[in-house]
């Protein structure tokens, strides 16, 4: 059987990510697979509870830098709790957001920079890097995330259509800059669908 993965779903609002972890580990489950789903901010409970300071409140509670140091803690919590022993275990680790999101976020809209948010990040997750980052991309997610509840109001779900644009264009230049890793993924049309190409996008490594 093939060693253990850690993937990650990337995307804007309202792509489906969280949808699609729940079935792309299942699937992977019926191939015999042990799987670990978890999500970010998240994952941890030092970073569960950063996750509320990030999400919750007004606009104006963070700043741009504060938010990616905040995103960097939380991370570094989660990778050190759960990802690495998971891994260790042999486990597939299936994450909803992870180091791409700081990135795009923070590094790109929030325009400290993707180099800078990188920087940050690797000194506290060190090698603990995705093995396949899988980009979903839907032509209408931020109108879908306009629609939906839950986290599509949350403070940073809820900024301009202009952040988000930016968020999708910084998505889409680190898809170009790595594609060995990250590998966009048509997510409209059915759930089985999705799954259908999320797998053929993780055929090398199963």
């Amino acid at each position: 059987m093939a060693r253990a993965s850690f993937i990650t779903l990337e995307g804007g609002e309202g792509v489906g990510k969280s949808t699609q972890l729940a079935a792309l580990a299942e699937a992977l489950r019926r191939r015999g697979h042990e799987v670990v789903t978890t999500r970010e901010p998240g994952g941890s409970e030092g970073a569960e509870a950063i996750r509320r300071l990030l999400l919750e409140g007004s606009e104006e509670r963070w700043g741009a830098q504060a938010e990616a140091l905040l995103f960097a803690a939380a991370r570094t919590s989660h990778v050190d709790s759960l990802i690495r022993p998971a891994l260790a275990r042999g486990q597939w680790v299936l994450c909803d957001r992870f180091l791409d999101s700081s990135l795009a976020y923070q590094g790109g809209a929030g325009g400290l920079g993707i180099e800078a948010v990188r920087e940050l990040n690797m000194f506290g997750i060190a090698d603990c890097l995705p093995d396949r980052t899988l980009l979903l991309v839907h032509p209408s997610g931020a109108e879908r995330a306009r629609h939906r509840d839950g986290d599509g109001a949350d403070r940073i779900g809820g900024r301009s259509a202009s952040y988000h644009q930016a968020v999708d264009e910084a998505f889409h230049a680190l898809a170009e800059a790595e594609p060995n890793r990250i590998r966009p993924v048509d997510a409209s049309g059915s759930r089985e669908e999705v799954t259908a190409r999320l797998l053929d996008a993780l055929e090398d490594l199963l």
